[in-house]
């Protein structure tokens, strides 16, 4: 028997610059899900390892779906690596909502124009793009000049400014005059604390009107990296990776290698760099590592199939050093990896 076909999904793009906080909305999104609906989760991140998809599965929710596009930003390579997922994700999940995630540092404008193609016309119904941004970044020259940073604004049908509860005053302030001087002061502008935001903003309208776009460059041609295949045949795996003036490096450890918790949290509580996150296998059970702002958080997890750890960083010398750092204090010789370079 045929299966029904997939219609009128509404989707919604949650975007927004490294650390802003994506994963940590979409995870308070998913707890007030309907109990009666089927979600999907697209997520894409900037480094090569993939460990989005590991935290959004701690819920343990067999009505949620998550699939994972690593390695940079999933509208490259003329969008294949995104549209291969997003129909296996589909055909899968069958979904009553689809979440997009890009990666910080991806372009939400090339990811909504793949959505808005004729073959999707009918299978996708966009909704607001949620933009999410840290007021306290606006100050940052790093992230206010960036193309990407105001590119995600500039596509927002809703701006979330996230993390409040660790504002000082007039960082909201700021942003407002920021938002006014790049031309956005009637997009909506609402206020998250810890994450959370009024689900209903999912049923807000989508503007994007698609045009024909400028692509940008594409950091590498190489096809995307299986891990768990690489795991299997050659033990312990190291990727890197560069674009758009940042730096990723990533490790992955099979399931039989056990980590040291206290350890672990010792030397990621000192860590430099812009993001890092893990998933690590330890003598105290498995555990999510998320470190943003100088502040890392940990939280278990019920299950993990291996152990993974990516970073980002801005500068290259600083990536090369934290690098060398965790590969001398946390794991064994880098000549015992499969090493990788990609971008």
């Amino acid at each position: 028997m045929l299966s029904a076909p997939i219609l009128h999904v509404p989707t919604n793009i949650i975007t927004g610059f490294l650390g802003a906080g994506k994963t940590t909305m979409i995870q308070h999104l998913l707890e007030a899900k309907p109990a009666h609906e089927k979600w999907a989760i697209l997520v894409n991140e900037f480094g090569e390892i993939g460990i989005d998809g590991k935290m959004f599965n701690s819920e343990g929710s067999p009505d949620v779906f998550v699939r994972e596009v690593p390695g940079g930003c999933m509208c490259c390579t003329s969008g294949l690596p995104m549209q291969i997922a997003l129909n296996q994700l589909l055909a899968r999940a069958k979904p009553d909502r689809l979440l997009i995630e890009p990666t910080g540092l991806g372009h939400a404008t090339e990811v909504l124009t793949s959505l808005s193609e004729e073959h999707y016309k009918n299978v996708l119904t966009l909704g607001a793009t949620i933009t999410l941004v840290d007021a306290r970044k606006v100050d940052d020259p790093r992230y206010r000049e960036h193309d990407t940073f105001q590119e995600q604004l500039h596509i927002a049908d809703q701006i979330v400014a996230t993390k409040s509860d660790q504002y000082g005053e007039g960082h909201l302030t700021i942003l407002q005059g920021y938002l006014a001087k790049l031309g956005l002061q009637d997009t909506p502008l609402h206020v998250a604390q810890h994450g959370e935001i009024d689900p209903s903003i999912l049923a807000e309208k989508s503007g994007f009107k698609p045009t024909p776009v400028d692509h940008h460059a594409h950091t590498s041609s190489k096809a995307q990296i299986d891990v768990p295949s690489l795991l299997q045949t050659d033990g312990k795996v190291r990727v890197t990776n560069q674009g758009q003036g940042f730096y990723s490096c990533g490790w992955a450890f099979p399931p039989e290698q056990c980590f040291d918790f206290d350890l672990v949290m010792n030397v990621l509580s000192s860590v430099d760099a812009e993001r890092l996150k893990a998933v690590f296998i330890t003598t105290k059970g498995i555990f999510a590592f998320n470190y943003a702002d100088g502040v890392l958080n940990c939280f278990e997890l019920d299950e993990s199939d291996d152990s993974r750890l990516e970073f980002i960083c801005a500068d290259k010398d600083k990536s090369e050093l934290l690098a060398s750092t965790l590969e001398k204090t946390l794991f064994s010789s880098r000549s015992n990896y499969l090493d990788l370079e990609k971008g």
